[in-house]
Order: structure tokens, then C-alpha cells, then sequence
């Protein structure tokens, strides 16, 4: 996602969280709203805080086993987003922390952050590494039946094969120069060369 479209939505949330906050003060009584503020604030944090110690419990058993945490170093950059939404004070802020700080909310945005964010990016600076769309082998753009190859043969072959237009070497079909009917053929009777007309 683009910077221009993240940072309006970070200026919303305040604006979000104010209204809800006159909304449900008007329902509760400011006592009562500051309260619940005060209280799911606290209780998030308590959460975070023991829902951070597992998530660094299997990331240490992972390293043991030497096996990369992937997930795990997912679910603590999660956690760090979780504890700053729920030490804002508001309704809509603790809401976001409690669904970030939770496993039965925070595992399927974890999964959807990592399709569509994490693999993607990783893909892009690695050409294609983590996915497996990578060149390993062959010619990129084909290897008998392609058009275009990369030394400039039509049909596959750098040497400007059979169905090449224009090899490397200028030759048409694998051809080296231009094609004439004179060639040069050594003569072995006589030993040198000479020209043959066709």
C-alpha cells in the first residue's frame, strides 16, 4: 500500500475514535466511558504482554530446531501494533489492539498481511526467489519455440538456428555472414580452396 493512502488513514483513526467517544459518552456518562477506556487499556496490555512472552517462547524453540520463525516474528511485529493502539486512549484504538493481540483474530490477519504484503514484497527483491518463479535454467524467453531469444534469434537458438531470421553473426538459419551462393570448400585433391558456384 502507498504512503498516500496510509497516512489519511492513520489521521482517521483519531477522528473515528473521537466521535465514538462523544457516542458512547453520551450513552454511558463520561465516568463510565473513561472507565472502559482506562480498564481495556489495561487488560490489553496484559494481554499483549503474555501473548508476547509465547510468541518469544516459540521463537526461540523454532531456533532450536533450526527452523526459520517466520510466523512468530510475524505475530511480535503484530503484538508491537497491538500494545500502541491499546496504550491510545479510545474505543475503535482498543478495538484494533484487542483484534491484533487476540490469536483467534490475529492469526487470519497475520495470514492475509503475509500473502498480500510480506510474500510479494520479499518476491519482488528477490526476482521471484520465494515464490519459485525463478530462472534456473535455459533461455528465458524459450528454447526451440519461442520468438525473440536472447542473442537475437528468432526461433530459440543463439546461433541464429533453424527458423532464426537474423542470428548474431548475421546469419539467417545458423548461417555465419551473408548468405551467398559462393562458399568456400577446400579441396582436398589439390589441397586449397576454391570457389564453387551453385
Amino acid at each position: 500500500m502507498r504512503l498516500r493512502y496510509v497516512i489519511p488513514a492513520l489521521l482517521l483513526i483519531p477522528l473515528v475514535d473521537a466521535l465514538m467517544l462523544v457516542v458512547v459518552a453520551d450513552y454511558l456518562g463520561w465516568q463510565a466511558t473513561v472507565l472502559l477506556v482506562v480498564l481495556t487499556g489495561l487488560i490489553g496490555m496484559l494481554l499483549v504482554r503474555a501473548e508476547g512472552r509465547h510468541t518469544l517462547r516459540r521463537i526461540q524453540e523454532k531456533a532450536a530446531r533450526g527452523e526459520p520463525p517466520a510466523n512468530e516474528l510475524l505475530d511480535g511485529a503484530l503484538l508491537i501494533v497491538a500494545g500502541a493502539f491499546l496504550l491510545t486512549p479510545g474505543v475503535v484504538t482498543d478495538a484494533i489492539g484487542f483484534l491484533l493481540a487476540l490469536p483467534p483474530t490475529r492469526y487470519p490477519i497475520r495470514t492475509v498481511l503475509k500473502r498480500f504484503v510480506v510474500i510479494p514484497k520479499l518476491d519482488e527483491k528477490t526476482d521471484g526467489f520465494v515464490t519459485g518463479g525463478v530462472w534456473t535454467s535455459g533461455f528465458p524467453q524459450g528454447d526451440g519455440d519461442g520468438a525473440g531469444g536472447p542473442f537475437g534469434a528468432a526461433g530459440g537458438s543463439p546461433f541464429g538456428g533453424d527458423g532464426g531470421d537474423h542470428g548474431p553473426f548475421g546469419g539467417a538459419g545458423g548461417t555465419s555472414g551473408d548468405a551467398s551462393d559462393d562458399e568456400d570448400v577446400y579441396d582436398v585433391d589439390s589441397d586449397s580452396y576454391r570457389v564453387e558456384d551453385e
